[in-house]
């Protein structure tokens, strides 16, 4: 039987990186929207049946909220830039040291328009990783991280967890108070739903525990040559701050850090060789791994086109992925990021019909309630 009907959840992280990092680099309005749309699209045609499948939702309320907040920053505390004046807030004047804050005062369109393209990029970023918790198993991610990464991985993943096993545990917990005919909301229904979702999460947790203390978690292998595990640790920090540094000029852009590319493959190269260095000690093993096939590689590039795309424009001398308010105007759309953006959309296409989704599974349900 084939077990690569879905991409590998390392490939749909890969994805959603990539989404994140092309709108990191754009503040083109409308490359944004578009990013963000094909993130919600793949969250909605792909998402798991699975607790965590419900997270886009979550997380699309979340980079609203997001963007209304920047704006209305902007407009209370932000700095005073000029342009069209649309309305007067009353001012509040600040000392000298206060420079490039205020309280109040004229809000123009462009300044508006500002914070509004700021407030989109993180929540476009939001969305992103919001589809990727909905369509990749947190539990397929950590069995797939190496063995030296295993304990850091396994807290990583119950984090990733939190959210959807808070939402299932309130929608039980509401779904009990309706049926015992109590309030669900209001003051009253938040009040008797903290308690028994509290007890929820703390028995769950007495559970996960007693079930990692079965599995041996965090047990050793045989303690190697200290020479070894110092090498290790050294490649693995110097390998960390080499992607760190090295993602952060290419992000930044300019010449804030020489050379950023030939610093993040130097980085990778001494994180791989860390992690070699330590993967014997962890006596982990794995059962049937999950296949990195070609849906999986195709996934994980798909992502990544946008941002080749973005890459492509700037080198052809366009500056339409960055975008200002002046002059006001409105930002033009290059054809060839445009068609990066569409073909990030390319895991619709990828993900096997007969995966049971959580739209599958709801027309499912409907059609044996209806025959």
């Amino acid at each position: 039987m084939r077990r690569d009907r879905r991409p590998h959840a390392l490939a749909w992280w890969l994805w959603g990186i990539g989404l994140a990092t092309a709108a990191l680099r754009t503040t083109n309005p409308i490359l944004l929207v578009g990013l963000g749309t094909i993130a919600l699209a793949v969250g909605w045609a792909c998402r798991s049946a699975a607790p965590w499948g419900h997270s886009v939702g979550v997380f699309l309320r979340l980079g609203l909220i997001v963007i209304a907040l920047r704006v209305l920053l902007q407009l209370i505390f932000g700095e005073r830039l000029p342009g069209h004046v649309l309305f007067t807030l009353p001012s509040v004047p600040l000392p000298s040291w206060a420079a490039g804050v205020s309280i109040g005062g004229p809000a123009t369109v462009e300044a508006i328009l500002t914070a509004l393209v700021g407030g989109l990029r993180l929540a476009v970023v939001l969305v992103a990783f919001g589809t990727v918790n909905a369509v990749a198993s947190p539990r397929e991610l950590l069995r797939s991280l190496p063995a030296m990464l295993h304990e850091v991985a396994v807290a990583i993943t119950v984090g990733f967890c939190f959210v959807p096993e808070v939402m299932n545990a309130m929608a039980r917990v509401r779904e009990a108070r309706r049926l015992r005919g109590r309030p669900t909301s209001g003051l009253a229904g938040w009040r008797g739903t903290a308690v028994p979702v509290l007890e929820d999460a703390l028995e769950r947790s007495g559970q996960l525990a007693a079930s990692m203390g079965a599995r041996g978690f965090g047990r050793a292998g045989a303690p190697r040559a200290p020479w070894i595990r110092r090498a290790g640790w050294a490649c693995s920090v110097g390998g960390v701050l080499g992607v760190v540094v090295g993602a952060y000029g290419i992000l930044a852009g300019g010449r804030s850090v020489p050379l950023p590319g030939v610093l993040c493959v130097m980085g990778a190269v001494l994180l791989w060789a860390g992690l070699a260095a330590g993967h014997r000690r962890s006596v982990r093993t794995r059962y049937r791994p999950q296949p990195f096939g070609l849906r999986s590689w195709a996934t994980a590039l798909s992502g990544w086109l946008a941002v080749a795309s973005f890459a492509i424009v700037t080198a052809l001398g366009s500056h339409a992925i960055v975008w200002t308010p002046y002059p006001l105007a409105w930002p033009s759309v290059p054809v060839i990021a445009l068609l990066g953006i569409i073909l990030a959309a390319v895991p619709i296409v990828l993900v096997d019909q007969s995966t049971p989704t959580v739209r599958r599974q709801a027309k499912a349900r409907r059609e044996q309630v209806s025959a």
